[in-house]
């Protein structure tokens, strides 16, 4: 682990693995961390057995980055901003871009913006993206997730229950995730046709978040879609999910 400076003073963490080849940078969902989205589910060590360089970025508000309990310090500009900037910081001049849910709505942004994205990998989000330019609220709301960190469990409704569930597993500032979630009430996907390079998406069969992938997929100008068996939170950590993402880094 290691911590760098990013471009509005926030010191953010970020874990590299060593390998070989372009390196695959990995950007989790809300409430989540490196660990619970990418290590404890074998994701790191699928890609670290297919000898990949890896790295990992702790979002602003996760993790062992730093947690600013003001929604003002949250958009997902920043956040796509922030991952540029550990590009930057690692003096990265290739990547493959890997985010899910929250970050991959981030991704799709560092792709269209950053050139050294030459290969993109996207989870947990589906057709919310081209109806909605981001994040599926018609599933789920930013308030519902605010709601979830602040109120009492009786009060969450069903599809923000599971953040709760794991902001409480994890042990995160949960007052944090609410400001998280307060910033990021935006669409920020205006297009997609931008992002010329080989991508994937990737979903669970059962995530109400990841609703029709395949849409997405179509919307993306050179991109396929592959379905394994999983909710938001179990999708993830299906072997289908590592075999699918380290193929299509080969």
């Amino acid at each position: 682990m290691a911590k760098f400076t990013t471009w509005d003073g926030l010191e953010l963490n970020y874990t590299v693995w060593e390998g070989e080849g372009v390196p695959v940078v990995l950007q989790h969902g809300v409430v989540a961390d490196t660990n619970a989205n990418w290590m404890s589910v074998g994701v790191v060590a699928a890609l670290q057995r297919a000898g990949h360089h890896v790295i990992s970025l702790d979002a602003r508000g996760h993790g062992r980055s730093e947690k600013p309990h003001d929604a003002a310090r949250y958009s997902w500009r920043a956040m796509a901003d922030d991952v540029r900037a550990l590009y930057d910081h690692l003096g990265l001049d290739r990547v493959a871009q890997v985010g899910y849910s929250m970050g991959g709505i981030v991704s799709l942004l560092v792709a269209t913006a950053d050139k050294r994205v030459e290969r993109l990998v996207v989870g947990g989000i589906g057709c919310g993206v081209v109806d909605c330019g981001g994040i599926d609220w018609r599933v789920i709301e930013s308030g519902d997730i605010v709601t979830a960190m602040t109120a009492d469990p009786a009060e969450i409704v069903p599809n923000a229950r599971m953040f709760r569930i794991l902001a409480d597993a994890l042990g995160v500032d949960r007052e944090a995730i609410a400001m998280v979630a307060t910033g990021l009430n935006e669409a920020p996907i205006e297009s997609l046709s931008d992002i010329t390079v080989p991508a994937l998406v990737l979903a669970g069969d059962a995530d109400p978040f990841a609703a029709e992938p395949e849409r997405l997929a179509a919307a993306l100008p050179d991109a396929r879609c592959v379905v394994v068996p999983g909710d938001h939170l179990a999708a993830v950590a299906d072997p289908g999910f590592s075999a699918a993402l380290v193929e299509f880094l080969k």
